[in-house]
Parts: structure tokens; C-alpha cells; sequence
């Protein structure tokens, strides 16, 4: 009796939830909701939503009922964004569910009403706005499972990087960066960027292995090895982060001083060289994925047409400097062996010109794996692959019957043919077995025609019965073993089993130990405290606290003995310290006590390993003051702009940095030119343009909107008479350099005048009343 009544009671308690369920759902109006009319277009609809969305987001919204609000919005929102629910709604009331979705329902109503036979329920009863199935629909075609994960993926990020993101059920922080998730998916997979998607919720084992223990989460593979994203989820900063992914060698910086040497590589690369011109300043995105995608068959540069002495190479090559042009350079450097001009390349249309230029005409056998790919085993009589194979001695310069080889190669054109050449020195028992054991050839060159006949080095082969000395006559003999070749296949007399080739270009035993053994400790590393970080929590907060316990007291002994030493001192040689910094403020870490004394400032050098974190990547709102200066005033410039700028260092969202103008002139220039009004550029580089003085300039960076403020120091009345006396004594300035010091120069005083009106400059950089100059993009600090 008692059980009945206990299952009476908890079947009035679900019906009861059931009705309530009825009544939120019959209450739910998404245009009352939105606030929009039924007849509001996209726009406005998108437009609404995001107004609401920024207002009822429970990280600014601190009112109990956000969370719920903010989720019927979200509701809201995907219902009349997509116009078969939107359709479904005006219709039926109901904005309906796909295929999928009804089927769980079915399940799940079965399964409810074989427990429960006394009650029917709809399957709109069990409508829950979080589920993943309407939610992710865009996710479906990239979920991941562990097998696919391990067999597909890892493999595949040899030769492109994966963004995967991980989410989950009931993950209100999923549906907040899903319309940016949809754009760069959009964006990224169209470059050539693998996409994946886990589910945590049932794909726990996955999760584990990459190390989310939480949602969302998004992370990048490359070469098998994961990293993580830390910023907030828009499309630049996914953007960069799959850009700092990829290797910082794949394309080389290629200009009018360095590309002969760059296109002259392919005899030791053993490699075809690609050349990409284009009016960008940074190497376009598409172009490293496309380098690290061919990696192994080509050498990559990128020529940047704005470049000055970039015009030698253009009209060089004949190149159109206004669209993008891809030249493919073989054995000759000084014309493209195949060339590709168009305005917006796409991937497609780059892949397949690539595929088809991945080897040289005459390529040199190298390892057994290319000697796989450019001699294949026949598979049938219509598919017989020929390779015409020169056997000759390494040389530094290109030999007579080398090149007498590489033109044949180039004349003939048979797709059932390839031409590739071999060291004999390198490969001896390759060479020895094609060859006879006459002395005919010894230290002569050799051609043989073979064709492979199985995986384990079997082939049918004929030689030249005379050395090639890339004379005519040899050329016609070989012309007319090829044509015979075509009509009997008999021709290849001789049966041989060819050794497997050592590979030339694999790094010696030393070397790949070292990098087995880099792996296997970064695989360690990652296996302790990237997966298993939880498990590592207790044993690491351990091992804290007994060296906590072990050098606690003798860190505290250290600073109590320095502080008595300090007491010790006499006190007039405490105030000459404290006169001395007062007066002189420290500019650098290395000149600062262990308390920092009035005056001090943080000052670090802008370099190609500092250029990204404090500048390309610094947080939004934040501003980074560079003063510009030279090896002969460094000293005094930096303790001038520490004193003027000491005032502001209270403000957080300020950094201070100089740049060298000795090592970085050409960046600081081409920032210039977007502020032609305030550091006019002349048209024409005259003899002085390299002399131009740059020192005491002052530049304000906004990193995250990239724009810039100027400061452009005036002449003083003391440089101006220092100069007029430079000028008077240009004839005896061997003189003023026999005293040691010339009496021509810019003394300390003149160069730190130079910045006597910063400060006032500085108030006027945080009021916001200082002309702002916008880049496109940064370039690249070389």
C-alpha cells in the first residue's frame, strides 16, 4: 500500500513538471524576447541580439535572473536567425527539430512511457535549449573520436596544424563563442587548416589524452605536439595563433642581395625553389600553410614588391608587381620554370600548380623513399613508368655531361619517362650494380634506362654500352633507345636487384640522437605536467613546501645580513647615494638596487625576440613609448627620457622600450611613411638619406588598433651653433681627433634637448589630443 502511494506521489510530481515545462513553452515568444516585430529583417534581428546579449550577459550583469534571461536571448536568437525554424515558428508555433534530434525523443518517450505505461508524453515535452544536437549542428562534420583522432589526425599534423575545440552539454560559455567559432572555421578550413571538434561529454577519453579538463577549450596540433589557446575567442587572435604555430623558417625573406643565392640552393637541397611576389609587407597566411604542407619537396621565399631594390628582381623575371605571382625556379636560375599570376589565389589553384612542379627536371636520387615516388612500380603494361638514370661523379660545378643531361630532360616531355641522376661516389653499390665490370666507365659517366618491377628492388635495366660525354651523337643514341623502348619493352635485357640508397641528406647519428632524445623528454614533460596536471598536484605541492621549509630561513638570514650591512654604513656615504639616485634615475634592471630608488624606469630594447609580446600582441588599451636612438647616445638619451617620463610610470597601460636606429632603420622608415605630415620622406634617396638623424624620436604604439603617435624632437639653440661649428672646422677634423675628442661634437647637453618637451608630449598622449597615424599591419622587426 505504501508503495503505491509512493508511486502515485512521485507520478503527480512529473506531470506537475511536465505541465510546467507545457506552460514555459507556450509563454516563450522569441520576438517578444528580441523585442522585434515579426516582420524584422536579419539585421535588425542580429542587431537586437547583440544589444541584449552585451546588457543580460551574466559576466557584466550581476542580477540573479541573468543567466535564465541571457539563455532564452540565446534562444531567441538561433530560432529566428535560421529561417526554417524562424518559418517552423510562425507557422506551428514551434520552430521544430531535425531528423536526429526526433529520433533520441522517440527513443527516450519509449523508454519513458515503458516505465511509466499510465502516461503519454509529446516530445515537445522534453524541449531543453541547451541540448547539443540543435545547438552544434554546424560541429557535426567535425567531431572527433580517439580512434580517428589517433590514425587521421596526428598524422595528417605533419603536414597541416589542427584547431580543435572542446565542448560540451550544459556549457553556457560554448553558445557565447560559437558565432566566432562558425568564422573561423569559415575562414581558417579554406586556407588548408584541419578543424576538429570533441565532445567531452562522451568523448571522455579524448578530452583526457589532449589535456581539457575544462569547456570550451581550443587548442592547435602540429607535428603531434599540442598547445593550447590563452586569449579571448576572436577571429585575429585564432587567426595568430595558428600563424604561431606553424615553424618561423618555412618561408625565407627573399630581396635583391640574397635571392641568387637563395635559387642557387636547389643543387644541395636537392629541391625546386618557389618564389612568391606580392604587395603585402608580412607573408600571407595561405602561403606558410602551403610551405609547411610541401615542406619536404620545395624551398619557400617571399619577395615583398615595396621593398626598396625589389625592382632588380621584377624586372628581372618580368613579374607584374600589381597581383600576386608565384614563380617555380628548376636547375636554371636565371628563368621560372613554370609561373602562376591571379588576384585572390586560392588554395585549390596553389596545391595543384605545386603538385605539379615538386621535383626538378633532373632530380638526384637521395633516399629510397624518393627513389619510390619518382620510380614507381608498374601496375599494369598502360601504366610502365621509365626512369632514364645518369650515373656520374659529385662535382661543385655543374659538369659538361651533367648539363648535356639536363637539356635532354628538358626536350623530352613523355609523362612515361623521368630523368634522374645519381652520385656514383655516394651510392656505390647502387652504381656498381647497373654497371659492367669493365673498366669502360671507371670515373666516366653513364646512362641506364630501368624500370622496377617489384617493392623488393627487382628491375630490368639496359646501359649505354659507351660513357655519356653529353655529346650529340650520345643524345641521339639515347633518343633512339627511348622510341624503341615504346614499341618493345623487351629492350630491357639485363635483370638485376638494386640495394636500397643510403639518405644523403638525414643528419648524422649524433644529431638524430640528440633530437630522440629532445622528443622523448618534451614527451615526458608533456605526459607529467600537461595530461595528468591533477594527478601531479599533490606530489608538485609537496615538493614546494620542502623547499619552502629548506631555504625559507636561509633567504630570510640573507636579507636580515644585507640590511645590517646597510645599517653599518657611514651615513655620509648613504646620502651620496641618495643624492646619486635622485639625480641620475636608473634606466635598466641591471642598474637598479634591490628597492628601486626615485627615478627608476623599466626600460627594455624592442627586438625581434621582445617585438611580438610587446608590441604585435599587447593587450587592448595598452601603449608602448619607444625612443629611438643610436649606439653613441644611448647613455645619455635613456637617463634624459627616464627622468621626463618618470611621472607616467604609475600608469599601468604604459611600457617603455627604445629601438637601436643602427640595427632597425628600414622598420623605423617604413613606419614613417604613415606619418609623411610629421617625418616627411623624400621622393628620391639622395647620398644623405642614410644619414638622416632619427635620434630623440619618440613613438607612442597602440599594438592592438594599430596606430602611432609622434614625437619629433626640435633643434635647440645649442645643437644649431654646435652644428655651425661642425661646418667651420670640416677641414681640420683630423685635428679635433688627434685630442681624443672632437671639438665639432654633439656634446650630452645638445642630445639630451633633444627631449626637454616630452613630458609635455606624454600629458598630451594620455588626453587623447595627439594625431594618430593607422597601419595596416606591423611589419616585421628583421
Amino acid at each position: 500500500m505504501e508503495v503505491k502511494k509512493l508511486s502515485l506521489s512521485w507520478q503527480f510530481l512529473i506531470v506537475l513538471v511536465l505541465i510546467l515545462q507545457i506552460l514555459s513553452a507556450l509563454d516563450f515568444d522569441p520576438y517578444r524576447v528580441l523585442g522585434v516585430s515579426r516582420t524584422a529583417s536579419q539585421a535588425d534581428i542580429k542587431k537586437a541580439y547583440k544589444k541584449l546579449a552585451r546588457e543580460w550577459h551574466p559576466d557584466k550583469n550581476k542580477d540573479p535572473g541573468a543567466e535564465d534571461k541571457f539563455i532564452q536571448i540565446s534562444k531567441a536568437y538561433e530560432i529566428l536567425s535560421n529561417e526554417e525554424k524562424r518559418s517552423n515558428y510562425d507557422h506551428y508555433g514551434d520552430a521544430g527539430e531535425s531528423q536526429g534530434y526526433q529520433k533520441q525523443q522517440q527513443q527516450r518517450e519509449y523508454h519513458f512511457r515503458h516505465f511509466h505505461e499510465n502516461f503519454y508524453f509529446d516530445e515537445s515535452f522534453f524541449h531543453f535549449p541547451f541540448n547539443s544536437e540543435r545547438r552544434d549542428s554546424i560541429d557535426e562534420k567535425y567531431l572527433l573520436h580517439f580512434s580517428h583522432y589517433v590514425n587521421e589526425v596526428v598524422p595528417d599534423s605533419f603536414k597541416k596544424p589542427y584547431l580543435i575545440k572542446i565542448t560540451s552539454d550544459w556549457c553556457f560559455s560554448c553558445i557565447h563563442i560559437e558565432p566566432v567559432w562558425k568564422e573561423v572555421v569559415q575562414e581558417l578550413e579554406g586556407l588548408g587548416v584541419g578543424i576538429g571538434v570533441v565532445h567531452a561529454g562522451y568523448e571522455r577519453r579524448l578530452a583526457h589524452h589532449l589535456g581539457a579538463h575544462s569547456t570550451p577549450s581550443i587548442l592547435g596540433i602540429i607535428n603531434g605536439k599540442i598547445s593550447f589557446f590563452h586569449n579571448a575567442v576572436v577571429l585575429e587572435n585564432l587567426r595568430q595563433f595558428v600563424e604561431s604555430l606553424l615553424p618561423g623558417n618555412l618561408v625565407e625573406k627573399v630581396t635583391n642581395k640574397n635571392y641568387v643565392r637563395f635559387l642557387s640552393g636547389w643543387q644541395q637541397e636537392n629541391k625546386p625553389h618557389v618564389l612568391l611576389f606580392d604587395q603585402m609587407p608580412v607573408v600571407p597566411l595561405l602561403y606558410k600553410l602551403t610551405a609547411f604542407a610541401y615542406k619536404d619537396y620545395l624551398s619557400f621565399g617571399y619577395v615583398y614588391v615595396g621593398l626598396r631594390g625589389a625592382e632588380e628582381m621584377t624586372r628581372q623575371y618580368n613579374v607584374n608587381v600589381y597581383a600576386p605571382t608565384i614563380l617555380v625556379f628548376k636547375e636554371h636560375t636565371h628563368k621560372p620554370a613554370d609561373v602562376i599570376q591571379a588576384r585572390g589565389m586560392k588554395k585549390q589553384v596553389i596545391d595543384d600548380f605545386i603538385n605539379q612542379n615538386k621535383y626538378l627536371l633532373a632530380t638526384r636520387l637521395t633516399s629510397q623513399k624518393l627513389f619510390h615516388e619518382l620510380c614507381p612500380v608498374k601496375r599494369s603494361h598502360r601504366q610502365r613508368k621509365y626512369c632514364v638514370v645518369l650515373l656520374t661523379a659529385e662535382a661543385t660545378k655543374l659538369s659538361k655531361p651533367f648539363e648535356a643531361f639536363l637539356s635532354f630532360a628538358l626536350a623530352n616531355t613523355q609523362d612515361t619517362v623521368r630523368f634522374v641522376h645519381v652520385y656514383s661516389n655516394r651510392q656505390q653499390e647502387f652504381a656498381n650494380t647497373l654497371l659492367p665490370d669493365s673498366d669502360t666507365f671507371q670515373g666516366k659517366s653513364a646512362v641506364s634506362i630501368l624500370e622496377r618491377r617489384n617493392m623488393a628492388g627487382r628491375v630490368v635495366y639496359k646501359t649505354l654500352e659507351d660513357p655519356w660525354t653529353g655529346s650529340e651523337s650520345d643524345k641521339f643514341i639515347l633518343l633512339g633507345y627511348l622510341d624503341q623502348l615504346r614499341k618493345d619493352p623487351a629492350l630491357l635485357s639485363s635483370e638485376a636487384v638494386l640495394p636500397d640508397l643510403t639518405d644523403e641528406l638525414a643528419p648524422i647519428f649524433l644529431l638524430r640522437w640528440l633530437y630522440s632524445a629532445s622528443d622523448y623528454m618534451s614527451d615526458c614533460w608533456d605526459s607529467v605536467f600537461h595530461n595528468n596536471w591533477r594527478e601531479m598536484m599533490p606530489l608538485l605541492s609537496l615538493v614546494f613546501s620542502a623547499l619552502f621549509i629548506l631555504f625559507g630561513t636561509v633567504i630570510v638570514q640573507a636579507f636580515s645580513d644585507s640590511n645590517d650591512e646597510r645599517e653599518s654604513n657611514p651615513p655620509d656615504k648613504e646620502e651620496a647615494h641618495e643624492k646619486a639616485g635622485k639625480t641620475e634615475p636608473s634606466f635598466t634592471k641591471e642598474n637598479s638596487s634591490k628597492i628601486p630608488k626615485k627615478g627608476f624606469v623599466e626600460v627594455t630594447e624592442l627586438t625581434d625576440v621582445t617585438y611580438t609580446s610587446n608590441l604585435v600582441r599587447l593587450r587592448p588599451g595598452h601603449m608602448n613609448v619607444v625612443l629611438i636612438l643610436s649606439n653613441s647616445t644611448k647613455t645619455s638619451l635613456l637617463q634624459k627620457f627616464a627622468l621626463e617620463v618618470y611621472t607616467f610610470t604609475g600608469s599601468s597601460c604604459l611600457h617603455f622600450s627604445f629601438l637601436s636606429l643602427d640595427k632597425h632603420r628600414e622598420w623605423l622608415e617604413y613606419l614613417l611613411e604613415f606619418a609623411q605630415d610629421a617625418a616627411p620622406i623624400p621622393n628620391q634617396y639622395d647620398k644623405h638619406f642614410m644619414e638622416r638623424d632619427y635620434t630623440g624620436y619618440v613613438l607612442a604604439l597602440n599594438g592592438h588598433k594599430k596606430y602611432f603617435c609622434l614625437f619629433k624632437p626640435q633643434k635647440t639653440v645649442e645643437e644649431e651653433e654646435a652644428m655651425g661649428s661642425c661646418s667651420d672646422l670640416d677641414s681640420s677634423l683630423h685635428l679635433g681627433e688627434s685630442r681624443g675628442k672632437s671639438s665639432c661634437g654633439l656634446g650630452s647637453k645638445p642630445i639630451k634637448g633633444k627631449l626637454s618637451k616630452l613630458s609635455l608630449w606624454m600629458e598630451r598622449l594620455l588626453e587623447g589630443s595627439l594625431q594618430r597615424f593607422y597601419i595596416p599591419s606591423w611589419p616585421e622587426l628583421d
